[in-house]
């Protein structure tokens, strides 16, 4: 381009350099250090009279002062199109696994693959004819991907109101192919392709209105979906200290969650983990079809050894494919592991660029930037009279598992649900390790609400009682505050608890946590008669050994009936009065 900016190096800091420019550019413009035939991708974060501050998204080995910059006029965007899902891309969208194909396991800088395949060939149909009228966001045609219908869309920055001139017909056809065109209110014409690109850190807004998320997602997970619900749309965050077991819980989450596509983004994860992950989802079956579960899904891959500035870019552009997806009616999941990583890159940017810190030196604007990052969720109404989601969940990685610390109190005032793993409960096997106590959903879930509270008072008194016990020891306590104690356990062990390796128990749907609470639900507010606290703890023994066996056997079985039969008969044992709920 003859109108190129181009301008040079006069500082570095890292992944930090300050570029002298002629001309103007934009804030988030992406440029480019030119070192002969390498091109370093980099984003200019702030502008200052005639100098550029920009972060290099690669290894800044070898960069000198007075090197030569030059400037695109374009944004740090995505590639958006067929053939995303199953892919694995890092924070930049480029195809991991192509590029490890091309160039092995150590891969150069500076290299770039298109995220898109532009040879595959994709079955197109047609839903528009000559003459209708459409507009952003509104589809021109289908094409299947996976189990799903692939909207191609009118791209979402054209803000104005076509008529379709014409349309190809139905056959096979790549991405750059022209599929239609449409004619603005001018009469200028525009070419339709399956592919287009937009900016990372700008929200796709090509909806009618965002609504209120009031639809429940089913994650199968007992604790979860009674007592701290999530809806479609909603947000919630996962806080934890290291080995609590945030990441074994979202890839639970992304399996057993009643949403259409998963989309992972491992942000600043150490390599190991991200690693398994990549192993494991390959070989984890769909419930949902039977196949593998990476059919519907798209991985970010941004560990803690690759460049820092990269982990920011992770969350935006998992947040865009998202949106995209979202726009054809599908409820998407974005789960973000973890959000500490990415607030620290932000730390580490703030102090290259000598701005003035905020609390444990995090920038002053960590809380807007988490807001925004979590505001992107929604449950929105499409122009085609549809509905689509995208619900986000986030992992915050706290040291030495403290909530107070900035990142978790950040979230904690913009997500609407809070599910706090515990240390204590970790170490005890008590998976999945959510604090019933500490947590907390502003959603609605599967059971009604006042039913749900008047478990979790049996759980907070049961926890008071255990507590007293624990100063004045067991003969402390009266037998009635002891019944109460074990209830509270009976609850935790047989509903809150799930044993993720089991088929059957790992995964258990609305029917069957509805069944399930009603039967324990009246268990709670039963009253029981004892003779002293041996036999009383003896009974809830027996009775929650029951119930844990009924826990793996399936509620299609026969023996599901037969085995509540034995806990009925040995809840009647002791039985003397049935309390009014």
């Amino acid at each position: 381009m003859s109108d190129m900016v181009k301008g040079v190096i006069t500082s570095i800091s890292g992944n930090m350099i300050s570029v002298r420019f002629k001309g103007s550019i934009v804030q988030n413009e992406v440029g480019y250090v030119v070192l002969g035939n390498e091109r370093l991708k980099s984003e200019v974060i702030k502008i200052k009279g005639d100098l550029a501050y920009m972060q290099v998204y690669e290894l800044t080995k070898g960069i000198k002062v007075g090197d030569p910059v030059e400037f695109t006029r374009e944004m740090l965007s995505v590639q958006l199109g067929p053939g995303v899902l199953s892919r694995v891309y890092d924070g930049l969208q480029n195809p991991l696994n192509d590029l490890a194909e091309a160039h092995g396991f150590f891969l150069p800088r500076g290299v770039v693959l298109d995220a898109i395949d532009l040879e595959q060939t994709w079955a197109f149909t047609p839903v528009v004819k000559k003459g209708d009228v459409v507009y952003r966001g509104m589809a021109v045609g289908t094409v299947p991907e996976g189990i799903f219908k692939h909207k191609i869309m009118v791209p979402f920055n054209w803000y104005d109101e076509y008529t379709v001139e014409s349309v190809v017909k139905a056959g096979d056809y790549n991405v750059t192919d022209e599929v239609a065109v449409l004619k603005d209110s001018r009469g200028d014409k525009h070419s339709v392709t399956m592919l287009f690109e937009w900016p990372v850190k700008i929200p796709i807004d090509a909806y009618n209105q965002k609504l209120v998320p009031v639809k429940p997602m089913s994650t199968r997970i007992r604790i979860v979906d009674t007592f701290f619900p999530v809806n479609k749309g909603g947000t919630y965050c996962i806080p934890g200290p290291f080995g609590a077991g945030k990441t074994v819980l979202q890839q639970l989450t992304s399996r057993y969650a009643d949403v259409d596509i998963v989309i992972i983004a491992a942000c600043g994860e150490r390599a190991g983990e991200v690693v398994e992950t990549l192993r494991e989802f390959p070989k984890l079956e769909d419930p949902r079809t039977g196949k593998t579960l990476m059919e519907r899904t798209v991985i970010i891959c941004n560990t803690s050894s690759m460049p820092v500035a990269a982990r920011e870019a992770s969350v935006y552009t998992a947040a865009t494919i998202g949106e995209y997806y979202r726009q054809m009616g599908l409820d998407v999941l974005l789960l973000a592991d973890s959000t500490s990583r990415w607030a620290q890159a932000m730390r580490e940017v703030s102090g290259r660029l000598e701005e003035i810190p905020g609390e444990e030196a995090f920038p002053a604007y960590l809380e807007s930037r988490i807001a925004e990052f979590y505001e992107r969720a929604g449950y929105v109404e499409l122009p085609d009279g549809t509905y689509g989601s995208m619900t986000i969940g986030g992992t915050v990685s706290p040291a030495g598992g403290n909530f107070e610390e900035p990142v978790t109190q950040a979230t904690l005032k913009v997500v609407g649900a809070f599910h706090g793993l515990s240390r204590a409960r970790s170490d005890a096997r008590r998976y999945p390790a959510i604090d019933p106590l500490d947590s907390w959903s502003k959603y609605s879930g599967v059971i009604p609400v006042e039913k749900v509270m008047e478990a979790h008072d049996v759980l907070r008194r049961g926890n008071e009682v255990h507590q007293m016990m624990m100063v004045v020891g067991e003969e402390g306590t009266s037998l009635e505050d002891f019944v109460v104690y074990l209830k509270g356990e009976l609850l935790d062990s047989v509903y809150l608890q799930q044993d993720g390796f089991d088929p059957v128990a790992a995964s258990c749907d609305v029917e069957r946590q509805k069944y399930m609470f009603k039967v324990i639900y009246d268990i709670l507010f039963d009253t029981f008669s004892f003779n002293n606290k041996e036999e009383a703890r003896k009974f809830f023994n027996a009775l929650r050994q029951l119930i844990v066996d009924w826990n793996y056997i399936p509620m299609e079985d026969d023996k599901f009936m037969e085995h509540e039969k034995l806990i009925d008969k040995h809840l009647k044992s002791a039985i003397t009065e049935k309390a009014v709920a």
